[in-house]
């Protein structure tokens, strides 16, 4: 019997003592660390929303904190990026003020003034390339999905060059005359047949991506990197972006601030998404 507790005792205390090594270097602060943390894109928003505490458990509706100004005030000091310099303090308190004062400044999932940009590396004619994918979210059968919106890839930049040449390439203004006959020149000339197109005429990427995945000319190699810009708050334009790093100001923070003019806000997204 004695051998048989003693072989026991060896098995526990093979089993234990990694657990034992492993707790006495985690500590009350790790703990405070992991919970304070915004490690979803879904807990910034309820966070910006005062509708989750720092522990990540929901506020329920019916109590008094939820959507309180005093938690909004207190927790969106904290969703801020403390590294970033690009944002200056005043700004973040007047955005900050003019959020919580607000009865309407609240983020959704299923708000169309956000958008996720996700960089990633493909496969382009046997090389390694960037492109960037821009995506919003589209309501679709009563549900919504995550839907390609734009694109940046440089090749694509490259067959779309400014007209520079205007006078030795372009339809003869009686082409009508001849049954524009002289079209044949036109389309023998392929490497330049964007400058017999309209002034209007705005390449489509997004037609052009799929074109070259369909020839199997563009394949999909990984995700390199994702962040979301956000336009949902009047009058602001805000970054948001993952950081994985010790300490409490890690996760998913904005990096980037701007106040913008409601009547400049299409044009900011234009710059920005390319749209």
């Amino acid at each position: 019997m004695k051998k048989i507790n003693s072989v026991a005792i060896s098995i526990l205390i093979v089993f234990f003592i990694p657990f034992i090594c492993v707790s006495q270097d985690y500590t009350d602060d790790d703990a405070s660390k992991l919970f304070a943390q915004t490690k979803q894109v879904n807990q910034f928003m309820r966070r910006f929303n005062a509708e989750e505490d720092l522990k990540g458990e929901r506020i329920d509706p019916k109590k008094p904190e939820y959507r309180s100004k005093e938690l909004r005030f207190r927790y969106l000091q904290m969703l801020f990026d403390n590294s970033a310099t690009i944002m200056p303090e005043d700004l973040k308190q007047k955005f900050v003020n003019e959020v919580v004062m607000s009865k309407n400044n609240f983020l959704s999932f299923y708000d169309e003034n956000w958008y996720a940009e996700v960089s990633n590396k493909f496969i382009y004619k046997g090389k390694e390339v960037d492109i960037i994918l821009f995506l919003k979210i589209e309501k679709e059968n009563g549900g919504y999905k995550w839907v390609i919106s734009n694109l940046y890839f440089d090749k694509f930049n490259t067959f779309f060059i400014e007209k520079t040449d205007t006078l030795t390439k372009f339809i003869q203004p009686m082409s009508h005359e001849l049954d524009f006959m002289n079209l044949r020149r036109v389309f023998e000339d392929s490497k330049n047949i964007e400058y017999y197109y309209d002034n209007e005429y705005v390449p489509d990427y997004k037609t052009l991506f799929l074109y070259e995945i369909k020839n199997k000319n563009l394949t999909f190699s990984e995700v390199a990197g994702v962040k979301f810009h956000f336009f949902s708050i009047p009058g602001y334009y805000f970054e948001i972006q993952n950081f994985n790093r010790e300490g409490y100001n890690s996760g998913w923070l904005i990096s980037n601030l701007l106040e913008i003019k409601e009547k400049d806000m299409e044009m900011m997204k234009q710059k920005i998404l390319g749209r």
